[in-house]
């Protein structure tokens, strides 16, 4: 039996700001909606390998290799050459604890940001989520495949979902 991957994102934000001392309460509003999904394959608006972990850190890093060293729940070795969505949950919710993403030493894998130095945080409880149907983030085995992530000195756990492409679309 062949397995396929099929992708679906349902991302809604809305928010609400009212004053119930104003003779029109709704002052404003916004509402934000995108829903989008993934065929199985390589080509744009494709993607055929899934990670996904829950980890914990104790006071220091760790560097996923998105080239090789990733398994998928049946235990098949993961060769990401695009990557197209990543989701990273800091599971903390004690204030300051920040989880660190990107910084690589060596090896970064960088096509999500401007530079190798660069770095998100994401605050506790907090979301990072990048999703790039048609081109992807192009990861290079063996000089750019490394995602760095860090605790600092706090123990942190997180999840991390990665949808990517074993070739480039």
């Amino acid at each position: 039996m062949t397995a396929t991957l099929a992708t679906k994102i349902n991302i809604v934000l809305s928010a609400a700001y009212e004053d119930t001392d104003d003779i029109d309460p709704r002052l404003g509003s916004l509402a934000f909606a995108i829903a989008d999904s993934l065929a199985d394959g390589t080509a744009d608006n494709q993607a055929d390998l899934f990670f996904a972990d829950r980890r914990t850190l104790t006071a220091t890093s760790e560097d996923l290799d998105l080239a090789g060293s990733l398994t998928d729940a049946k235990g098949n070795t993961l060769t990401f050459v695009e990557i197209v969505a990543i989701l990273i949950h800091n599971r903390s919710t004690t204030a300051t604890e920040k989880l660190a993403v990107g910084g690589a030493a060596a090896n970064q894998f960088i096509n999500w940001v401007a530079n190798s130095s660069d770095i998100v945080n994401i605050g506790p409880d907090g979301i990072l989520l990048l999703w790039s149907p048609v081109d992807g983030y192009g990861v290079t085995a063996g000089t750019g495949d490394l995602l760095k992530i860090d605790a600092g000195s706090d123990t942190i756990i997180y999840d991390i979902l990665l949808v990517g492409r074993s070739a480039a679309s």
